[in-house]
C-alpha cells in the first residue's frame, strides 16, 4: 500500500472518529440554546471565510484583486436580485472566465 493510501485511510478513520465523538459525548441531550446558536453560525462563517481567502489571496498570500473578485461581485449582485442559484453560479463563472479570456 502506498503512502497516499495510508494517509487517506488515516484521514478517513479520523473523520469517522470526530463525527462519532459528538453523539457519544452529548449522549442524546440537547445543547444549551446559546451554544446551539453558535454552532448554527459556524458553517456559514467558515464558508464565507473560505470564499474571501480563495478570492483575494494572491501570490505569497498577498492581497490580490483580479477577475475572481469581479466574479464574486457578479454573484453577489445576482443573489441580491434573487436569481436562482444555478444562474448565480453560471453568471459568476462566466464573468470570471470572460475576464480571464480578455487578459
Amino acid at each position: 500500500m502506498s503512502v497516499a493510501w495510508v494517509a487517506i485511510a488515516l484521514i478517513a478513520a479520523g473523520t469517522v472518529a470526530i463525527k462519532a465523538a459528538g453523539p457519544l459525548l452529548v449522549g442524546g441531550s440537547s445543547l444549551p440554546p446559546r451554544l446551539d446558536a453558535v454552532v448554527a453560525l459556524l458553517a456559514p462563517s467558515l464558508l464565507a471565510a473560505l470564499v474571501v481567502v480563495d478570492t483575494f489571496a494572491g501570490e505569497d498570500r498577498a492581497l490580490s484583486v483580479d477577475e475572481r473578485a469581479v466574479g464574486l461581485a457578479a454573484a453577489a449582485l445576482a443573489l441580491a436580485a434573487r436569481l436562482p442559484m444555478v444562474v448565480v453560479v453560471l453568471l459568476a463563472a462566466g464573468v470570471t472566465a470572460g475576464l480571464r479570456a480578455l487578459a
